[in-house]
């Protein structure tokens, strides 16, 4: 949705006439019962020239979650899910044709991932170094989003690329794969048909608010530091529950506020599937978060909403978002060994999380 222009609003009107029924994607098939719902691949770390190292982000913190998940035994590589790419007609889902030609462009894939150096790569380049990892990232939340109707929850180890819609990227941030995930949803699982984003990231997330601006499906809750970017005004108008949070927020406010609101928000509408978008920029000390949450505090904040998914039997999506700081891999990995031994994530099948009828038939009787 968001503030489209009319050559873009035409464009999307076209695609919908054309395609009536869903377009054939690899990132639906099914996943044996061996794997656990956590998806990932070594495809997602962008190593190149050191280039990664110009931008706070550590690219290569999904590879190390996954090998402290493994130091832990919680997991092995034959039980991951590997991601799959996300290819253009999988993006055109959401994306206008006119935002996808411009990554073409690497000056654009510049401004969007902040690492200004990629200027002067030849773009083949930078679609094999940059875009790819962030379109099997993408591929890897559609995945997981299927993933997670069909056994009670999953997680994608990357993800959650909130500041990108579906004709603008930025901050790191070049596919809207949280949209899509909803919009792959909607359209080819029968009986979803109301999702709500509990965002928590350190900023706002403003890509999926300006795509679901209008759509009454979506409900939108956002935690975040109000005086870092984006700072968009208009997309904060498609926030359902917004809390905004002061510079140095620590976590007994913190957390009262997330354990508040997030009752508060899978009581006011009860959803189909929560994608919940777990940044772990709010950590103490992060360059670009503001916010000061200890390591525990983020583990308990994990906690807060998976038992609230639990709770209400709502499938639950997690993608890790941001986190800019090299000890948030083992945070991340520590709250997914947290979320195990509660018994809050297992490997089995949850078939008693969700109580849509419709999608329950789906789970038993395997809708493609």
């Amino acid at each position: 949705m968001g503030m489209w222009d009319e050559e873009t609003f035409l464009e999307h009107e076209i695609t919908s006439v054309m395609t009536d029924r869903p377009h054939k994607t690899e990132l639906y098939h099914d996943i044996p019962p061996t794997c656990w719902p956590i998806v990932y691949s070594p495809d997602y770390n962008i190593t190149f020239m050191g280039l990664e190292k110009l931008h706070p982000f550590d690219a290569g913190k999904w590879g190390k979650v996954i090998n402290f998940l493994k130091e832990e035994k919680l997991i092995a590589d034959d039980v991951i899910v590997r991601a799959q790419e996300a290819t253009e007609q999988d993006l055109l889902v959401v994306h206008t044709r006119r935002y996808l030609n411009r990554l073409k462009w690497s000056f654009a894939v510049a401004a969007i991932t902040e690492i200004p150096p990629v200027l002067f790569l030849p773009n083949f380049l930078v679609q094999r170094k940059v875009l790819r990892p962030l379109r099997t990232q993408t591929g890897g939340t559609i995945m997981a989003g299927k993933l997670a109707i069909e056994r009670g929850w999953a997680i994608n180890v990357g993800g959650g690329f909130h500041h990108c819609s579906s004709d603008k990227g930025g901050g790191f941030c070049a596919y809207a794969d949280i949209t899509l995930t909803i919009k792959f949803l909607f359209e080819r699982i029968e009986g979803v048909s109301k999702a709500t984003i509990i965002d928590l990231d350190a900023h706002q997330g403003n890509g999926h608010e300006r795509d679901f601006m209008e759509d009454s499906r979506v409900y939108i809750m956002d935690v975040y530091n109000r005086y870092i970017y984006p700072g968009d005004g208009f997309a904060k108008r498609a926030i359902k529950r917004k809390i905004e949070l002061d510079w140095g927020t620590e976590d007994t406010e913190y957390l009262q506020k997330v354990k508040t609101h997030v009752e508060g928000a899978v009581n006011e509408v009860k959803p189909d599937i929560i994608i919940y978008n777990a940044g772990t920029d709010v950590l103490d000390g992060d360059p670009l978060g503001g916010l000061a949450i200890s390591p525990q505090g983020i583990i308990e904040r994990d906690e807060i909403v998976f038992r609230a998914a639990r709770k209400h039997r709502i499938p639950i999506l997690m993608v890790t978002s941001g986190g800019y700081q090299k000890r948030t891999a083992r945070i991340i990995a520590d709250s997914i060994v947290n979320l195990h031994n509660l018994g809050l994530i297992d490997k089995e099948i949850v078939h008693g999380e969700v109580e849509n009828p419709k999608v329950e038939l789906m789970i038993r009787g395997g809708k493609k």
